[in-house]
């Protein structure tokens, strides 16, 4: 493991902005800028010595208080050298991030995921539309600013025979929630 850690931060090195480094996992873990992003995930997969030729995720983390809101995360595995690395782009909140489609295909439906959840747009995407809520869908759901309730309710209308969308109208009301620091309450 140490001798691909080694290598990887070396072929690497010039693209990367810090170095590779270990989790107590055993993944290792780099922190990119976007504009170096497509450069550094084809040498990943090209490189005889490391060979991460498999895309298993991209997924997003949603840091509200940071600048950078938003971590895009790709995860690459190598199975001929058993080794998993993750790769971290910061987003500031309205940026693009190139997408990866034209080195991994799968990435596709992986992106289109980021897209519908966070709503960070990936640049040079074939097909950049909701894949997990409907398009009439307003907002995106995984923000740790959006309602947990929602802002639409779904029904089914009898009279009409269709479905509707009518604004959340909630019984009773819900305290005001702050993404940012807990709910302190007495003890």
């Amino acid at each position: 493991m140490q001798q691909s850690v080694k290598h990887v931060t070396e072929r690497v090195g010039k693209i990367l902005k810090r170095e590779v480094a270990v989790r107590d996992d055993g993944v290792l873990e780099c922190r990119l800028e976007a504009g170096d992003l497509l450069k550094c995930i084809t040498t990943l997969r090209d490189d005889e010595k490391s060979k991460f030729r498999i895309l298993t995720d991209i997924f997003a983390v949603d840091y509200q208080a940071r600048e950078a809101r938003f971590d895009v995360v790709y995860m690459l595995l190598s199975v001929a050298f058993n080794a998993r690395i993750c790769c971290k782009v910061p987003l500031v909140e309205g940026h693009n991030v190139p997408s990866v489609t034209s080195v991994f295909g799968a990435a596709g439906w992986f992106e289109r995921e980021v897209f519908d959840m966070y709503g960070i747009v990936f640049d040079g995407h074939p097909d950049l539309r909701r894949i997990l809520t409907d398009y009439g869908f307003t907002g995106h759901p995984m923000l740790k600013d959006f309602p947990l309730t929602g802002y639409d309710e779904v029904r089914y209308d009898l009279q009409k025979k269709q479905v509707v969308y009518q604004p959340v109208n909630l019984q009773q009301d819900f305290r005001n929630f702050d993404a940012i620091s807990p709910w302190k309450g007495e003890r």
